[in-house]
C-alpha cells in the first residue's frame, strides 16, 4: 500500500471528506490549496479551521496529518469569465454547461499539485471531483482525471495516482461516508466549519450548513442531506 498522499483541500464538503478519507487510508496525508480569483473566497478561510480542527477528531487522524502547501494563481481567475470567478449570474451556457464551470481547473489544479507531490515524495493525489453530480463538469469525470493521470505520470517521469473516493456516489452517500469515517463529530464538522457556496454567503446555518440555500452547490448539498436524512427515518 502507498502509504503518502497529497489531497487538493478547499474547505468544502467534498474535499474535507476526501481529507478524512486519506488520513484513514495512508500514513503521511498533506494538502494542498489554491487562491485562483474565486468569488467564494470565504473557503480559504474555512480550510484553515477544517485543518486544525480534523486533527483533533482522532488521535490517528492528527499524528498523520503533515503539512499543508497553499499556492496563488491570480492570473488564471483573470482569463476565467464564469459565474465563479465574475459578478455574474449562475446560469447554462450555449455549450451546455453551468456558468460555474471554470475551464482547465482541476487540470491545472492537479499538474501543480503533482509538482508539489513530486518534491515532497508523494505518490497519490486525492481529489473531491465526482461525476454524479448534475453540474456535470468535464474535469471531474472519470475518464478525464485516467487520462491525466497518464499524462502526469510520463511528463515527470514518476509514477502517480489520481484518487477520487467521491467518483460514483452522489451526495446522500457523501454524507454517509462522513458518519463511516467520523461519526458524528465529523459531520458537525461539516455543517459548521466548511464552505461549499458558490456565492460566498456565510450568514445562516441552515440544518445542512452554512450558504445562501440557493445557489447550485447550496442546493446540492441540501438535497443531499435530505436525502440521507430520509433514509435514515
Amino acid at each position: 500500500m502507498l502509504d503518502s498522499a497529497l489531497v487538493l483541500f478547499s474547505g468544502g464538503q467534498d474535499s474535507t471528506v476526501c481529507l478524512a478519507s486519506a488520513l484513514d487510508r495512508f500514513e503521511r496525508v498533506e494538502t494542498v490549496g489554491f487562491a485562483y480569483g474565486q468569488r467564494h473566497a470565504l473557503e480559504l478561510d474555512a480550510r484553515l479551521r477544517v485543518r486544525a480542527r480534523i486533527s483533533e477528531l482522532n488521535s490517528r487522524w492528527g499524528e498523520r496529518l503533515g503539512d499543508d502547501h497553499f499556492l496563488e494563481l491570480p492570473e488564471f481567475g483573470k482569463i476565467s469569465d464564469t459565474a465563479l470567478t465574475r459578478d455574474r449570474e449562475i446560469e447554462m451556457t450555449v455549450a451546455g454547461l453551468p456558468s460555474t464551470f471554470v475551464p482547465g481547473r482541476n487540470l491545472l489544479f492537479f499538474t501543480y499539485a503533482a509538482a508539489v507531490a513530486y518534491r515532497r515524495g508523494i505518490e497519490v493525489l486525492v481529489g473531491g471531483m465526482c461525476e454524479t453530480d448534475y453540474s456535470g463538469y468535464p474535469d471531474c469525470r472519470a475518464e478525464t482525471l485516467d487520462a491525466l493521470e497518464k499524462a502526469i505520470s510520463l511528463g515527470m517521469g514518476r509514477t502517480f495516482k489520481i484518487d477520487t473516493p467521491l467518483m460514483f456516489i452522489d451526495k446522500a452517500a457523501t454524507w454517509v461516508m462522513t458518519e463511516e469515517l467520523g461519526g458524528a463529530p465529523l459531520v458537525d464538522l461539516i455543517i459548521n466549519e466548511t464552505h461549499t457556496c458558490y456565492l460566498g454567503i456565510r450568514g445562516r446555518l441552515h440544518e445542512w450548513g452554512y450558504g445562501c440555500g440557493h445557489c447550485p452547490a447550496c442546493q446540492l448539498r441540501q438535497k443531499g442531506w435530505e436525502k440521507w436524512q430520509a433514509a435514515k427515518s
